[in-house]
């Protein structure tokens, strides 16, 4: 499990273009990395769109931000077109960045326990170290939780 002041986890993933991202293309730049369980869906479209209508503060303050799911890249460019999403979504289907974060684990719903995405969030500062973790989402008002 990532906590404050450990080094971001390698990782290799693709965004919704296809384009290959990995730990290294984030690297000195101050980075906001959110994690959600499915594209479309009312928390995770909820949260994307708060993040969206606060965009320009996170650029403004040096942030990068990127959304990650296991959702296809295909699904990822459906979501990021139907809500105008202007960062990033990578795509993690085989659960391994998820994993290496501390982000896919046991989640109970309606008394069953399944393993899923955990919905949450890691600040990292310009060399690649934690920040701050955020469990407890507010997804209508992630923005504030973040800043």
């Amino acid at each position: 499990m990532l906590q404050v002041g450990d080094k971001m986890p390698e990782f290799c993933v693709v965004d919704e273009t296809g384009k290959q991202v990995t730990d290294k293309d984030l690297r000195g730049r101050k980075t906001v990395i959110y994690f959600y369980p499915k594209d479309s869906t009312p928390g995770c479209t909820a949260e994307a769109c708060n993040l969206r209508d606060n965009y320009h503060t996170f650029l403004a303050q040096g942030y990068q931000v990127f959304g990650v799911s296991k959702d296809s890249a295909a699904s990822h460019v459906k979501f990021k077109a139907k809500y105008d999403l202007p960062f990033p979504l990578l795509s993690d289907p085989t659960t391994e960045m998820l994993q290496a974060f501390g982000a896919w684990g046991e989640k109970k719903l309606y008394g069953k326990t399944s393993f899923g995405t955990l919905r949450k969030t890691f600040i990292f500062d310009e060399q690649s170290t934690v920040t701050r973790v955020i469990d407890k989402v507010d997804t209508k008002n992630h923005t504030e939780q973040i800043l």
